[in-house]
C-alpha cells in the first residue's frame, strides 16, 4: 500500500489515504516518486473546469525512480530515474501525423482507466491526468516516462514535466520570441516564472511581469523581469507607457481569465502576438469587435503543453539548466508533504507564491 491524494468527487476535498497498487502489467512501469509539483490544472480538476473520471489520484508533474516494469518494457529498467509525461502522444492520430504531438487526440485516454483501488473499501481509482503523481508510488504506461536528465536533481526535475515545458514552450514555440523583442508575462505562478526565464533565454530586451500580488515582484525580477506591474484596470496603458506607447511585441497569458486575456491582447503593439497558456472555464467569454481585429492586426493563439514535444524539448531545456541559464529551484516557493496540497490549492487561489513542490 502507498499513500496518495484522492479526489473522491468533483467539488469534494482531497483525501490523503492509502491505496493498493497492482504490479505493473504489460507495457507498464511502477515508479517511486521523488517529487511532484502542484499545478493549477490539478486545481481545475477539483472544481470541474477540466473533467476526468473520478474518484482519481491527482498530480501530473513529477519525477521518480523506476522500481518495476511489466512484460514488453525495454525502454527503462528498475533503478532508472525518470520524468513523468502526462500527455504521451499516440503517433497515429491526425495531429500526431502533422507533428503536432501536443494536440494528440488520444493523449488522455489513460485517465479513464482503473489503475488502483482505495485500500479501505476497494473503490476503483483513476489516474487523474494519466500519471497520478500525488502518491508515494504510481503505475503508468511506459509511454508516460522519459529519462531524467543527467546533472539535474531529481526533485527539481519534477518541474520539467509541466511548468517548465509549458512556460518554455509558450515563449519559444508558440509565441516564437526573437532576440530584442519585448515581452509581457501575465501571472507569476510556476508557469509564469518559467516563461519569464524563457523570455530571458530568448534574448528579450524588456520583460514585463504582471500579477495581482505586489509581493511577487522579487520572484519575478529574479526570474528575469525587467519591469513589474501590479494588475489593474490600467495595466495595458502602463505597459504601453513602458514601451514608447507602442505595446510589447509578445504577451504570454498564464492565468486563464477573460479579462486577463483581453488585457494581454490590448498590451501588445499593432501586429503583436498573444499566447494564451492559462486554462479558463466555459463562463470566461472574451469578446472583440470586427473593426479592432482588422485595425490592430494582432494575433491571439492558444497553447497546449507549450506546443512541446517532451522527448525533443526536455534535453534542450536540461542543457539550459546545466548551463545555469534556467534555475528550476527559483520556481519553488514551498516544499510540502501530501498533507500540504489542500493549503497549496488555497494559496494558488489567493495568488500567493510560485510553485509548491510535494517532496516524498
Amino acid at each position: 500500500m502507498v499513500r496518495a491524494a484522492v479526489l473522491p468527487a468533483v467539488g469534494a476535498a482531497l483525501e490523503i489515504t492509502e491505496i493498493d497498487l497492482p504490479d505493473p502489467g504489460p507495457g507498464q512501469v511502477r515508479v517511486r516518486l521523488a517529487a511532484a509539483g502542484v499545478c493549477h490544472s490539478d486545481l481545475s480538476l477539483t472544481d470541474g473546469t477540466m473533467r476526468v473520471p473520478v474518484p482519481a489520484v491527482l498530480g501530473h508533474e513529477g519525477a521518480g525512480t523506476v522500481v518495476a516494469v511489466g512484460d514488453g518494457v525495454d525502454r527503462v529498467r528498475p533503478g532508472d530515474d525518470i520524468v513523468l509525461n502526462w500527455a504521451p502522444s499516440c503517433g497515429s492520430c491526425h495531429a500526431c501525423t502533422l507533428g503536432e504531438v501536443w494536440l494528440c487526440a488520444n493523449a488522455l485516454n489513460g485517465a479513464a482507466d482503473v489503475y488502483a483501488r482505495r485500500a479501505s473499501d476497494g473503490t476503483d481509482l483513476h489516474p487523474g491526468l494519466n500519471v497520478a503523481a500525488f502518491a508515494e508510488e504510481t503505475v503508468v504506461s511506459a509511454d508516460c516516462v522519459l529519462p531524467a536528465p543527467e546533472g539535474v536533481p531529481l526533485t527539481d526535475a519534477a518541474l520539467l514535466g509541466c511548468a517548465v515545458l509549458t512556460g518554455y514552450g509558450a515563449v519559444h514555440h508558440s509565441a516564437r520570441v526573437r532576440a530584442g523583442e519585448t515581452v509581457a508575462v501575465y501571472g507569476v505562478g510556476g508557469v509564469g516564472l518559467a516563461a519569464l526565464q524563457a523570455a530571458r533565454i530568448a534574448g528579450a530586451s524588456r520583460i514585463v511581469a504582471v500579477d495581482v500580488s505586489p509581493a511577487k515582484e522579487e520572484l519575478a525580477r529574479a526570474a528575469g523581469a525587467t519591469d513589474y506591474v501590479v494588475a489593474s484596470d490600467t495595466t495595458a496603458r502602463e505597459i504601453r507607457a513602458l514601451t514608447g506607447k507602442q505595446g510589447v511585441d509578445v504577451a504570454v497569458e498564464c492565468v486563464g481569465r477573460a479579462v486577463t486575456i483581453r488585457t494581454a491582447w490590448e498590451s501588445t503593439r499593432r501586429g503583436g502576438r498573444t499566447t494564451v497558456v492559462g486554462i479558463g472555464g466555459k463562463d470566461q467569454q472574451v469578446t472583440f469587435n470586427a473593426l479592432e481585429i482588422f485595425h490592430w492586426g494582432r494575433t491571439l493563439a492558444g497553447c497546449v503543453y507549450g506546443d512541446c514535444d517532451p522527448a525533443r524539448d526536455l534535453p534542450v531545456i536540461a542543457e539550459h539548466v546545466r548551463a545555469g541559464r534556467l534555475d528550476l529551484g527559483a520556481l519553488v516557493t514551498e516544499r510540502i508533504g501530501l498533507e500540504g496540497i489542500p493549503a497549496a490549492f488555497e494559496n494558488m487561489l489567493a495568488g500567493k507564491g510560485g510553485r509548491a513542490l510535494v517532496v516524498f
